[in-house]
């Protein structure tokens, strides 16, 4: 693969042993899962194998990638397609929140107030009349499960996420200025709190299932809240990840103001993780 430096072209690479390996690392991950959901041999194996190909597979790519950015290799075409991709990628990932918000706003809104509804307490569910969200459903009675209040972890985990909202954009302005100590402190600033939202996260979930009776098997109210706000913490989780790694690059002197899509678009995916919260706990705590 050439290293040498070329603006005029768009920068097409040689080929390369990672996408294989990508697919490698999903067979595994595919076949591993649908071994141990089944029971069959093998499956916990194969799902372990997945995800460390899967890790190997993330490390050298993106170590290829970021070695090619600092060796000027890409252009502002190339810089544009990033950019372009990333945009499309954080879309998919507003509709895939989109389809789990109005799947609970579907619920709250039709199916729930339908069931409780006269016709229905004749006909399916004549035992059924506490319609009013949050309940569970018709096989469940009020009392089996105590609703997630908004007020404690769920409000500081949201103050969490605010403020680590701030601290990433501090430090893309110490990227700006040239400022290397502003941007890597303020990178460190927000994996803290990043983490510690994860942290309080695990808390609250163990309190709901051992105090709360609150568990993702717990109807409609407890698929929806595990299921929202689970994704989200997967979602805080990769983020969190891809701090770390700009944090490495950082401190090894990667980016400059004119060359810096790699901090550039984490700060997006953070942003997102921000207001996907934000909805998420006015939708899912608060109403």
């Amino acid at each position: 693969m050439s290293t040498q430096q070329n603006t005029d072209t768009y920068y097409l690479p040689g080929l390369s042993h990672w996408p294989i390996t990508a697919a490698t690392a999903m067979a595994l991950l595919g076949f591993g899962a649908a071994f141990s959901v089944n029971g069959m041999t093998g499956g916990n194996l194969m799902l372990l194998l997945g995800f460390l190909v899967l890790f190997v597979m993330f490390a050298g790519w993106f170590s290829t990638v970021a070695h090619e950015s600092e060796s000027g290799m890409y252009n502002k075409q190339v810089g544009m397609s990033f950019r372009w991709g990333m945009s499309w990628f954080i879309f998919s990932e507003v509709m895939f929140f989109a389809a789990f918000f109005g799947a609970l706003g579907y619920m709250r809104l039709y199916s729930v107030p339908d069931l409780g509804s006269l016709e229905h307490q004749q006909l399916l569910w004549p035992a059924f009349k506490d319609s009013a969200w949050p309940t569970a459903g018709p096989h469940f009675k009020p009392g089996d499960f105590t609703p997630m209040g908004a007020w404690g972890i769920p409000a500081i985990n949201t103050a969490l996420l605010l403020s680590s909202g701030v601290t990433i954009t501090i430090a893309h302005w110490g990227l700006l200025k040239k400022n290397r100590a502003q941007l890597i402190w303020g990178l460190v600033a927000t994996i803290a709190l990043g983490m510690t939202f994860l942290g309080f996260q695990i808390y609250e979930y163990a309190h709901a299932y051992s105090e709360m009776n609150l568990k993702l098997t717990s109807g409609a109210y407890g698929s929806t809240f595990f299921m929202l706000t689970g994704f989200h913490g997967f979602h805080v989780t990769v983020g969190t990840i891809m701090l770390w790694v700009i944090l490495f690059r950082s401190v090894a002197g990667h980016f400059t103001p004119e060359n810096h899509f790699g901090f550039e678009g984490v700060a997006w995916y953070w942003h997102f993780v921000d207001v996907v919260w934000v909805l998420l706990f006015v939708l899912v705590y608060i109403l």
